[in-house]
């Protein structure tokens, strides 16, 4: 009776006592995470018990099963160090840094950039995709990583086209320089006109107003004209008065009844159009949002052609920022809008559309 549980008891006292192959001690790592990862089994090299061949008998010192040696392999790949590139939010600076685990990374990056631990956390730079040490040994070699801190975020490309576009809205000498500085030296033409179109916005000085403050915007204009808003406004009515002046000139097309009632709905509209001070208005920023056609900052989109709904091609433009924009406003159509009676006339009091003429 006392016989079953000594021999029972015996293998486990031996296993316990048996030394563990060097080479099973070295680079078999028993239940390692490298060895989970790679998806290695365990063997009887891991248990310090390795045959030499998996599924036979007594093996011969120092030798290793075929699984034993995937294990070992594997482990070896998986421990050399990952070199990525990691850069901070709102920071131009990159460093090349060098680590076997996430929490190494972590902590060589927070230390480049003089940042806290607690809070930090690092996520792809390409589409914002959070790390972490499950994650970090899929990380391919020289990987661009972003290093955020606690209330940051990362959604990838983009946020950093926000960033880009935000230097439209606040123009940043350091950026206009770099570009200038990038142009001077481009020789490919399609970056060459990508360079000139980024000076070209970024250096348009949207929010001055009047002749002091952008004295190049008024070149070529009569010298009553002290602010943007009072010139562009005239120049809107300058375009209604021009519309109402052209359809009238049909009116000597007409005879006896047709002629005068022509007459009559000409001198109607007119007298109304002249009551709205022409719609003036359309063009100046400073107007009520229900009464102008621009943004605040005086953006313009393209609303397509009279008889269609919008844009597919997304123009859009600020006469406010440059000489050169102010100019080539001049060149976008002011469309009418179609009645239900039928009554299209340019000039109608309901004209609201603008139309680029590149379509």
């Amino acid at each position: 009776m006392t016989t079953g549980p000594a021999r029972a008891s015996a293998p486990a006292r031996l296993r316990a006592s048996t030394p563990v192959p060097a080479h099973a001690r070295s680079s078999a790592l028993p239940s390692c995470a490298c060895a989970r990862l790679a998806g290695v089994p365990s063997c009887a090299c891991a248990r310090g018990v390795c045959s030499g061949r998996a599924g036979s008998g007594p093996g011969r010192p120092g030798a290793r099963c075929s699984a034993c040696r995937r294990r070992a392999a594997m482990c070896a790949v998986l421990r050399q160090p990952k070199a990525v590139r990691i850069r901070a939010l709102h920071s131009s600076r990159k460093f090349g840094v060098a680590a076997r685990s996430y929490e190494e990374l972590l902590r060589k990056g927070c230390l480049r950039f003089q940042v806290p631990v607690p809070g930090s956390r690092l996520c792809l730079y390409e589409d914002g995709t959070e790390v972490t040490e499950d994650y970090f040994p899929g990380i391919p070699d020289d990987a661009e990583l972003l290093l955020l801190t606690a209330g940051q975020t990362w959604q990838g490309y983009v946020s950093d086209l926000g960033r880009f576009l935000s230097v439209f809205q606040e123009p940043h000498s350091a950026v206009i320089q770099a570009a200038r500085q990038l142009l001077a030296d481009e020789q490919a033409p399609l970056r060459q006109k990508l360079l000139a179109d980024l000076l070209h916005n970024a250096s348009q000085n949207i929010a001055a107003e009047t002749r002091e403050q952008d004295p190049p915007w008024f070149e070529g204009l009569e010298s009553r004209f002290r602010n943007k808003c009072g010139y562009l406004r005239h120049s809107c009515e300058s375009r209604i008065r021009g519309y109402l002046r052209e359809v009238s000139a049909y009116a000597s097309v007409l005879g006896g009844e047709a002629q005068e009632e022509y007459r009559r709905i000409l001198d109607a509209m007119g007298q109304k159009l002249k009551d709205l001070r022409y719609h003036g208005s359309y063009f100046d920023r400073k107007a009520p949002a229900g009464v102008r056609l621009c943004t605040p900052e005086g953006w313009f989109s393209c609303q397509g052609p009279f008889d269609l709904d919008g844009c597919t091609s997304k123009h859009s433009i600020n006469p406010y920022g440059s000489r050169e924009s102010r100019v080539l406003f001049s060149t976008w159509n002011l469309d009418h809008v179609a009645h239900r009676s039928g009554f299209n006339m340019q000039g109608e009091c309901g004209l609201h559309g603008l139309c680029s003429e590149v379509l």
